[in-house]
């Protein structure tokens, strides 16, 4: 195998589907796996090693539910022809699921395959451009630094330009969405500009682009960089009346008040014109995949 096989493979990843639901459980996984080959730690990783890590990986960066699955992913990339799997055996119960119970109490391993683990080891920079393709095909570029922070790879967020056939993002949707909101925030209306250049005004997609959420201005937003990025972990949301929902797990000092929590159930600032408010369809999956808080 050589670098450009296994990114293929890493962009094939057979992720678990089920309508537009996100499944960020491989992709988080494998970021962990990366870490531990960045710091020589050996190829094999016990599940009660990671158990807990990557259970936190999946509540912070996946969507909420009542309960995080660790063993699957473990199990389950088996699938994918990168992740090695020695020994298989008591592993499913008779029902055929993954017994999370047996695999910490027998120190059970898995991790990359020697050939995948012998090819990283030997070219650090793929490392990185794996880890990028990871996270630029599961996650929002706001995320991306938070991510790698948390798995523990340290270097900085650098676009890739992969040669992995991917959707491209319509150019113009930027300009469009600043434009439907009178290039102000639609939450705080922040505006400043450098002579006619905006500044720290983005347009953010309420329903990911990763996820399929379209380059229309009924998907976007024109957000400040902080409450682009509060959209995008979860900390906010916006409701079905277009009213912005605080998280009851956000909380903090200094601008907390001021910047967050002062927003709670005021109207969004309205678009120029009707058709661009957000759609239902997509302030509707945001909350189910990424808000993290109670809703409704």
């Amino acid at each position: 195998m050589n670098a450009q096989e296994l990114l293929t493979r890493i962009a094939s990843l057979n992720v678990w589907k089920k309508g537009d639901q996100r499944a960020p459980h491989k992709p988080l996984l494998l970021l962990l796996a990366l870490a531990r080959i960045n710091t020589d730690q050996p190829r094999l990783i016990p599940f009660s090693a990671i158990e807990g890590k990557l259970a936190k990986l999946l509540e912070d960066f996946g969507p909420s539910r009542a309960s995080y699955y660790p063993e699957l992913p473990f199990w389950h990339l088996q699938s994918d022809q990168i992740w090695d799997f020695p020994h298989t055996a008591d592993v499913l119960t008779q029902s055929g699921s993954v017994s999370r119970k047996y695999l910490r109490d027998h120190q059970v391993q898995a991790g990359f395959t020697q050939e995948v683990y012998d090819l990283l080891k030997a070219t650090p920079d793929l490392i990185e451009q794996a880890a990028m393709q990871l996270l630029e095909e599961n996650f929002p570029p706001s995320m991306h630094q938070d991510i790698l922070d948390e798995v523990g790879l340290d270097f900085e967020v650098i676009p890739q330009y992969s040669t992995q056939k991917r959707a491209r993002r319509d150019p113009t949707f930027r300009r469009r969405v600043l434009e439907a909101y009178d290039y102000r925030c639609a939450i705080c209306s922040f505006s400043v500009r450098m002579e006619n250049t905006p500044i720290a005004l983005e347009a953010a997609h309420i329903k990911w682009f990763q996820a399929g959420g379209p380059d229309i201005e009924s998907n976007g937003l024109a957000l400040c960089s902080l409450h682009h990025k509060l959209l995008d972990r979860g900390a906010l949301a916006i409701s079905n009346e277009h009213k912005i929902v605080v998280s009851e797990k956000a909380n903090g000092h200094g601008g907390f008040q001021d910047w967050v929590l002062n927003f709670h159930g005021k109207l969004l600032l309205k678009p120029r014109q009707l058709a661009y408010a957000p759609k239902l369809e997509f302030t509707d999956w945001h909350i189910r995949e990424v808000f993290q808080g109670k809703y409704g």
